[in-house]
């Protein structure tokens, strides 16, 4: 296990390479240059001034160079410095903001899987039953609502009309003078309507999933063997069906850390969180190419890092893949 692991890291290194390669590229066609900002509406601003610009922000150079400079950059764990206003590094602004990202998406995940896994092993289990049926109804309508539509509903529900829960930041104003039990509450209300609607969209998906590969399983043979033992249903569904239905389970949820982590761009400006997110929506109107690029690269390495905790979990939900 220990040497695979190793060859999957070592994998990593050219696929990022490919990766920034692609996102530089890409990040570069977009109209306009970060200079455009600092001497278009300023009427001061000379044609030198403006080539002085591109000179101090290296965008005088060729694309490949550009490219070079940073990547040159990257090897001593530099990710630049931010074209914005303040000209802070980048790794600090990305510092500051990435734990809040973490933990909305860990806990998004931990809420899919609590919730989409018996969802759809009930739905499987009592098929055609009216708790299947309504289960069904319920999850085609999570389908077909766009998250930041019902985000902008339950804002108004439970934010104004209600007053239950908060409806923009992290913490109120006053959160460093409470006590720290109130403190922590006032952090819970605050992540509840994030939390939820992140993972919104993957409950619907994952339980369906759950439920069709649980109804293939306990069709196999070896689960009619268990039951003519005399095994107990509660055995035979949750300790021997179970984990072959995870097997596919895992792949999907190892795939849906790129959407989570994208998730969190609309998210987290709807509710002004100061995440990961809206740093990187805020970069992309500044052009902000530095910041840009790290928060991609960020991206890219959180998400082979989720690739490769799902076939780590494959491992360990099937014995027959730590043998092989």
């Amino acid at each position: 296990m220990l040497r695979y692991i190793l060859k999957r890291l070592l994998f990593m290194i050219p696929l990022l390479i490919g990766i920034s390669i692609i996102c530089f590229a890409v990040m570069h066609l977009a109209p306009g240059l970060p200079t455009d900002l600092e001497t278009q509406m300023n009427p001061r601003a000379s044609a030198e001034a403006r080539e002085r610009l591109k000179a101090l922000y290296d965008l005088d150079k060729p694309l490949y160079e550009q490219y070079l400079i940073w990547a040159k950059k990257l090897l001593v764990f530099d990710l630049g410095t931010s074209f914005s206003a303040d000209h802070r590094p980048v790794a600090d602004k990305i510092l500051e903001r990435l734990p809040i990202t973490i933990t909305l998406n860990v806990l998004s995940l931990l809420l899919i899987l609590a919730v989409a896994i018996p969802l759809g092993v009930l739905s499987a289990v009592h098929q055609d039953s009216l708790f299947d049926r309504i289960a069904g109804v319920m999850v085609f309508i999570g389908f077909a609502t766009p998250t930041f539509w019902l985000a902008l509903l339950l804002m108004i529900f439970f934010g104004l009309h209600l007053g239950w829960l908060p409806i923009s930041g992290i913490r109120s104003l006053n959160y460093e003078y409470l006590p720290p039990a109130a403190a922590f509450v006032d952090l819970v209300k605050h992540l509840i309507l994030p939390v939820f609607l992140s993972a919104f969209g993957g409950l619907a998906g994952l339980s369906r999933y759950m439920r069709a590969n649980m109804l293939e399983v306990i069709r196999q043979d070896y689960i009619m063997t268990a039951r003519a033992k005399g095994l107990s249903e509660r055995t035979v569904i949750y300790k021997h069906a179970l984990r072959n239905a995870l097997l596919p389970v895992i792949t999907i949820l190892g795939l849906s850390v790129p959407g989570l982590i994208g998730g969190s761009v609309i998210f987290e400006t709807i509710f002004a969180i100061p995440g990961m997110g809206q740093l990187f929506y805020m970069s992309v109107m500044a052009r902000d190419y530095p910041t840009v690029m790290g928060i991609l690269f960020i991206g890219a390495v959180l998400t082979l890092i989720g690739n490769l905790l799902a076939d780590v979990s494959y491992a360990l939900a099937d014995p027959r893949i730590r043998v092989s």
